[in-house]
């Protein structure tokens, strides 16, 4: 298969049977059982999802989900026995692509990584090797990367295929719902406020030069669009 994934769980019965289960699934897996050796195993094998749980010693899963996110743009599974919508929001705006509540099974936990696999890996039509120019930022779709100014922006799936479908038709008013389908599928059932969660951290992104403060506007009471004068 190739995709090689690292676990992060301190409790080591529930991180063996997660272990076994996925090796059995072919993934190739690694395991950490605390925040600092799971960012160094990241920086070793740079795996393609993360698989985190919220309470870790020496380093928190908010935190290490954080610096995650400022190594790399690997997909992360947020696993915890918080359950309130708050913490689950909290989790995704950290960076989360995915929340996954304990008790769980093993037939879910396998569901979710297929299902963020193919939200980091599909491009919703056949022109995969299309490149998307709007204004100064520029969408790879085939490598799914994003440069904006000439400077890469570090994207987590989610946030790429927000402003992929976006910027793929400049002045469309898209939905809060219409985004959350199509950045979240069925599997993924969340609240459509935390669509303006991912957008924030989108923005804060394109945001740091300055000049891209216009490139996804707020309709309000109904969703985002893209500026449509910054289509070529």
């Amino acid at each position: 298969m190739g995709i090689k994934l690292l676990i992060v769980e301190d409790e080591t019965k529930i991180a063996s049977l997660m272990e076994s289960y996925l090796q059995a699934e072919g993934y190739d897996v690694l395991t950490a059982m605390d925040g600092k050796t799971a960012l160094q195993l990241y920086a070793q094998h740079k795996p393609d999802i993360v698989i985190l749980d919220w309470m870790l010693p020496q380093l928190n899963g908010l935190d290490t989900c954080r610096q995650l996110r400022q190594s790399g743009s690997p997909g992360i599974i947020m696993v915890t026995a918080k359950s309130e919508e708050a913490d689950k929001i909290v989790g995704l705006e950290m960076g989360a692509d995915d929340y996954l509540t304990k008790p769980f099974s093993l037939r879910e936990l396998s569901a979710r990584i297929r299902s963020l696999l193919r939200r980091m890996n599909h491009t919703g039509n056949d022109e995969a090797d299309t490149v998307l120019r709007r204004g100064d930022l520029t969408i790879d779709e085939s490598s799914l990367q994003v440069f904006i100014g000439g400077q890469e922006l570090h994207l987590t799936p989610t946030e790429f295929k927000l402003l992929h479908l976006l910027a793929s038709k400049p002045g469309r008013v898209y939905s809060r719902m219409q985004l959350l389908r199509h950045a979240f599928e069925e599997e993924f059932i969340v609240d459509e406020r935390t669509v303006d969660s991912h957008i924030s951290k989108l923005r804060k992104k394109m945001e740091k030069d300055g000049r891209a403060a216009d490139y996804i506007q707020t309709v309000y009471g109904f969703g985002y669009r893209f500026g449509a004068e910054h289509e070529n």
